[in-house]
């Protein structure tokens, strides 16, 4: 049963509820695909995508369709023959809260429907400053806080992927090496679907010098949803994680963070719960969840990283 909060914006459904809304929809990726797709740490399973991320998905596919419907009634009535611009949607929520796994799911989900084959996903890690310029601007210890990116250009690639340009590339990020990758760019070449993922997609617009407003990276999204969780579940998965990344990546010599590959156990979680604490937990708290009713679409996680309940904005 769908119930209205207080009155609000939002209707919210559990889980269970949530999961009958899948119908017959069938599902068009196996357990070893979502095992690829899944992030460290995130114990996703082929029942919880028919339970959650097909339902998603079908909705996903209403807006997809209706939107189409928009484009072509504005088209006739303006008397305009022009070629519909891709149906982008942006994803957002905190470090280690599972928004990637949310992204790479609905890429590969939505880009199995027959009407819009080709879905496309950018993370906006490609857009946040080299190193070197984060060192010049003081901002190494806020990685990740909306500053530390290249905000202009990021809507000027979102903003062309929507106006329709043939090809728009976006910067690469390589999360080994911890830096942008000189040179290196994803093409994008007019998707049916744009995806877009990162920490603070969802930011209103900010407020100039003079006292106008400006676009945001969000005016541009015919779709948002926002992956929550209570913050001492996401701080203890974002320890969990960077146990694992000590055994792993950080053991590479390529990584940034190799230093952190001998570290015991104890002194692992001492400095994982350091960094959550001055760098992670106030950007969630300062930045990002206050984004959160923005969203079209709020997954809540419980403990166990299992969505518990959606609340879709009522339209």
């Amino acid at each position: 049963m769908a119930t209205e909060r207080n009155g609000g914006p939002y209707i919210q459904r559990s889980r269970q509820d949530w999961a009958e809304l899948a119908g017959n929809l069938p599902i068009t990726v196996d357990q070893p695909t979502v095992e690829k797709l899944r992030s460290t740490g995130d114990p996703i399973n082929l029942p919880e995508v028919a339970e959650v991320y097909l339902p998603l998905t079908g909705l996903l596919n209403k807006y997809v369709h209706h939107t189409g419907e928009l484009f072509e009634a504005t088209n006739e009535f303006l008397g305009l023959s022009v070629r519909r611009t891709p149906f982008v949607i942006g994803v957002a929520g905190s470090v280690a809260v599972g928004k990637s796994t949310t992204s790479r799911l609905l890429t590969a989900l939505l880009s199995r429907w027959p009407e819009h084959p080709k879905v496309e996903l950018v993370t906006t890690d490609g857009f946040l400053f080299p190193n070197d310029e984060l060192k010049r601007r003081g901002l190494m210890e806020r990685k990740g806080f909306p500053e530390s990116y290249d905000r202009r250009a990021l809507l000027s690639f979102v903003m062309d992927v929507k106006s329709g340009a043939p090809v728009v590339r976006a910067p690469v990020y390589d999360h080994l090496g911890y830096d942008i990758v000189p040179g290196a760019f994803n093409e994008v070449r007019q998707p049916d679907i744009l995806i877009v993922e990162g920490l603070n997609v969802l930011q209103p617009a900010r407020q100039r010098a003079d006292g106008t407003t400006g676009l945001a990276l969000s005016d541009f999204f015919d779709f948002t949803v926002y992956v929550d969780a209570a913050d001492e579940d996401i701080r203890s998965w974002y320890i969990t994680r960077f146990l694992h990344l000590r055994e792993t990546a950080f053991r590479d010599p390529r990584s940034y963070f190799t230093r952190y590959g001998s570290l015991t156990v104890p002194e692992a979680i001492e400095r994982a719960s350091e960094i959550w604490d001055t760098i992670n937990g106030p950007n969630l708290e300062l930045n990002i969840r206050p984004t959160r009713g923005r969203a079209t679409a709020i997954l809540r996680k419980s403990g166990d990283h299992q969505i518990d309940w959606v609340r879709i904005r009522k339209v």
